[in-house]
């Protein structure tokens, strides 16, 4: 069976976006369970800052912050909520398999260094609260990623793809940094209040470098989708 036949070239290219979109989300929130240092060090005002510590699900973002600016330009904010929601229920889909999975002993074979489940719990039993935080941190993002980036473009038309696409992502992130970590960790007593106010600015500060590192490939994006898939429209 010819598959190209079933769907167009723009519908393809929305299959493989989603697809993306997904697994990077579902992938986020399946590591967001640990802490990294990102070392960087630097004084500011005779201030030193760094190294920082974060949460490793941040890794996966960046992937996410463009797909989200691509699917949000050439299909529109209606398509980004309603695969937000799909990813939000697909999140927690996956985490109730991973329940089940915790649910079901291990068979320890010897020196067959499968993990034990000790080992399995320590990494994926992750508190009802994280996945609440993450699930709730998510839709609330993308949801207001999707309306910023919608008043942005509403006021600007065409013109200054960057500012809509880097603008959505540092009002969204700053929202989701903070839910997070809150509900996931402060509120089920696994962080301090003290440790949350030093990790979640890092980690939107983070996201922030990485959102205007990102702009060059949003350009680029645009550029593949406009001469490939959507060869009438125009950008500046």
């Amino acid at each position: 069976m010819d598959f190209s036949t079933i769907l167009g070239k723009k519908q393809w290219f929305f299959v493989i976006l989603a697809g993306l979109f997904i697994t990077n989300a579902v992938t986020a929130e399946l590591i967001s369970n640990k802490l990294i240092e990102i070392p960087l060090n630097f004084s500011f005002f005779g201030h030193k800052f760094g190294p920082f510590i974060t949460i490793v699900g941040i890794l996966p973002w960046p992937i996410v912050f463009l797909l989200t600016d691509l699917i949000n330009e050439f299909y529109g904010p209606k398509v980004v909520r309603r695969l937000s929601w799909i990813t939000a229920g697909l999140i927690l889909y996956c985490f109730i398999l991973v329940g089940v999975s915790l649910a079901i002993p291990a068979v320890e074979l010897p020196n067959s260094g499968l993990a034990s489940d000790e080992d399995y719990r320590m990494v994926f039993g992750q508190a009802q609260m994280i996945i609440i935080g993450s699930i709730t941190a998510f839709l609330v993002s993308q949801l207001l990623d999707a309306t910023v980036f919608t008043f942005i473009k509403n006021k600007t038309g065409d013109r200054f793809v960057w500012l809509r696409s880097t603008g959505s992502t540092l009002v969204s992130q700053l929202i989701d940094s903070y839910i997070v970590l809150y509900i996931g960790f402060v509120l089920p007593g696994k962080m301090s209040f003290i440790d949350y106010m030093n990790i979640a600015p890092t980690n939107y500060v983070l996201k922030i470098v990485i959102a205007f590192a990102l702009i060059p490939l949003i350009y680029l994006g645009h550029w593949v989708l406009k001469k490939h898939v959507f060869t009438s429209s125009k950008i500046s």
